[in-house]
């Protein structure tokens, strides 16, 4: 399937550049964003807006700030194309400052307002981030690339040891993004927090805490844009393998808390669980958003226990404690808890999950039978009753509707460019104080018609309007009045602000 949206070029003839990289060697939408720019508006997404960090409102950037940003994007993108292809510095630097590429249009700005070695070296500053990029990244050219590079990141998940709570937490948010990019088709896909949490099972407070402590840090997982509105951030899925660094990464403590090591007996001169695991991370990801695992019931440690149990039954508690990352007495007294309501069985020493443990989950053990259909277990919603956390996912949904509500509406008033009303009450009646607005426009933006000129590039903007009383008027699409009720509205409005005064 193309990338563009318009026709392609011609004959892909445009090779006049020198070395072994030219037009012809790119992709054709790499070719066509070089030559024509960002035409459809891919890049351009975030670049005219920004999140205050004060109100934690959209803010409007200025013009030039904005195209500055788009013009950065572009700039980025074409590094990306041209290091993915074997490129480099000098190749890059030639394509964006040829007068007829729109695609370098903002790197021959920067050398006509701030000279020419100040180009190069903000060009050399995009090609060190873009080569570090291409470098850490993989290219997919299909969707069974796509999906070969999910599984090996799922097998590499289940076999990395999550130890202590935080190491457990993080393993849940975790599997939430990969099932989001499992959706999506890649390691790329959009989520946003309050989303993310409710799939993980999770507040938050906590989500934000691991994405800050363990999952960016250790390079599992990067956000490449923050998200406003109904849409989504942009994550993308690593390896959890952090450059320069070899060997696996140590999420929270590795040894067990409950008796401290005596180096002179020289006890504990390893981990106390093993450096691998071994767990079925589809069910935990079917298991981690229901009550019953919830924080205070039965926790993050009875979700290892039982994904580990899945995948290989009849284990003793040493062989748990290496399977699972679980620290030897978190093990025993998951167990027991596990046990309490049925969920475990053990014969000697061994453990298993008992027959229908996972009922209501579409989960079946593997020597169940497969034709066997069971119905949704009651039990589930006994624990979690009994353990105070019946209800938790779905007040925490509400409180997300209840705040996507509250923002989008907040949006959409910033958006028309109004505020709230304010009245006052005379003689029975209600009078409408009209809002403060702009000074006067000089003269000289003046049009005929009502209409104003855009200092900028001397010709009628299509959306503003000079009041009678000689201040703007923004017509937005979501005005249902016409620019002439609008003026009559103002004027009586002042009038009548004049007598009650």
């Amino acid at each position: 399937m193309s990338d563009s949206t318009h026709q392609s070029l011609p004959q892909r003839q445009l090779t006049h550049l020198r070395g072994p990289l030219g037009l012809a060697h790119l992709p054709s939408a790499a070719a066509d964003l070089i030559l024509l720019g960002d035409l459809t508006g891919r890049y351009a997404t975030g670049s005219y807006s920004r999140l205050s960090s004060v109100r934690r409102s959209l803010v409007l950037r200025a013009d030039r700030q904005g195209a500055a940003e788009h013009g950065h994007r572009i700039t980025a993108a074409i590094a990306c194309h041209v290091a993915r292809a074997g490129g480099s510095v000098d190749q890059l630097t030639q394509l964006l400052l040829h007068l007829e590429h729109e695609g370098g249009r903002h790197a021959r700005g920067i050398a006509l307002r701030s000279g020419q070695p100040r180009a190069l070296d903000y060009i050399r500053r995009v090609w060190a981030n873009a080569s570090k990029a291409v470098s850490t990244t993989r290219a997919l050219d299909s969707r069974h690339d796509a999906y070969e590079v999910l599984a090996a990141l799922r097998d590499r998940i289940e076999t990395t040891p999550w130890r202590g709570q935080r190491g457990r937490t993080a393993l849940r948010v975790l599997r939430a993004h990969l099932n989001f990019a499992e959706i999506a088709g890649g390691p790329l896909h959009h989520a946003s927090e309050r989303q993310t949490a409710e799939e993980a099972g999770v507040s938050r407070t906590t989500l934000r805490d691991v994405y800050e402590t363990v999952l960016r840090p250790r390079g599992w997982l990067r956000r490449l844009r923050v998200g406003h509105g109904r849409e989504g951030s942009t994550w993308y899925l690593g390896d959890g393998r952090i450059p320069g660094r070899g060997g696996p990464a140590l999420l929270s403590r590795f040894r067990s808390t409950q008796f401290p090591p005596d180096p002179a007996l020289e006890e504990w001169t390893t981990p106390e669980t093993a450096t691998t695991a071994d767990i079925d991370s589809t069910v935990l990801g079917q298991l981690m958003g229901h009550d019953a695992f919830a924080h205070h019931a039965l926790g993050s440690a009875a979700l290892l226990i039982i994904s580990a149990l899945h995948l290989r039954p009849d284990q003793t508690v040493a062989e748990l404690v290496g399977t699972s990352s679980v620290s030897r007495a978190t093990t025993y007294r998951t167990l027991n808890r596990l046990a309490d309501h049925g969920l475990v069985q053990h014969t000697g020493e061994t453990w298993t999950l008992a027959p229908r443990a996972l009922e209501g989950f579409g989960i079946r053990l593997p020597d169940t039978d497969t034709a066997h259909t069971t119905a949704p277990a009651q039990g589930w919603a006994n624990i979690a009753e009994q353990h105070g956390t019946w209800g938790i996912a779905a007040q925490r949904k509400a409180l997300h509707a209840a705040e996507r509500a509250a923002y989008q509406e907040a949006l959409n008033r910033l958006a028309e460019h109004r505020s709230r009303a304010v009245v006052i009450v005379r003689d029975g009646r209600q009078v409408l104080v009209p809002v403060p607005r702009p000074d006067e426009i000089p003269p000289a933006w003046h049009a005929p018609d009502g209409r104003v000129l855009d200092p900028l590039t001397g010709r009628p903007a299509a959306d503003w309007r000079v009041a009678t009383d000689g201040r703007l008027i923004l017509i937005t699409p979501a005005d249902q009045r016409s620019y002439d009720e609008l003026a009559a509205a103002h004027a009586e409005a002042l009038s009548e602000w004049n007598s009650a005064a």
